[in-house]
């Protein structure tokens, strides 16, 4: 059967860091960075990448848009 692998692009300039995709993101994959974007903002980025399903659920939590999720299935 095939398992459906993910993977997130955060739009860095966009992002103001106000971390709904962190807590709504069920695999924990996303975290708050530790420097800012050009406008002051901290950001999100992936951390564990591995581990993303592409269940979406960061992308529709964001208000700003700036995550975009892509999804593969991938045979075991």
């Amino acid at each position: 059967m095939a398992k459906l692998k993910g993977a997130i692009v955060v739009n860095t300039d966009r992002c103001k860091g106000c971390v709904l995709c962190v807590s709504a993101c069920p695999q924990q994959v996303i975290a708050l960075a530790n420097r800012v974007n050009m406008h002051g903002y901290p950001y999100v980025e992936p951390v564990q990448i591995d581990k993303c399903t592409g269940c979406t659920s960061c992308a529709v939590v964001c208000p700003d848009g700036c995550i975009t999720v892509y999804r593969k299935k991938v045979e075991e």
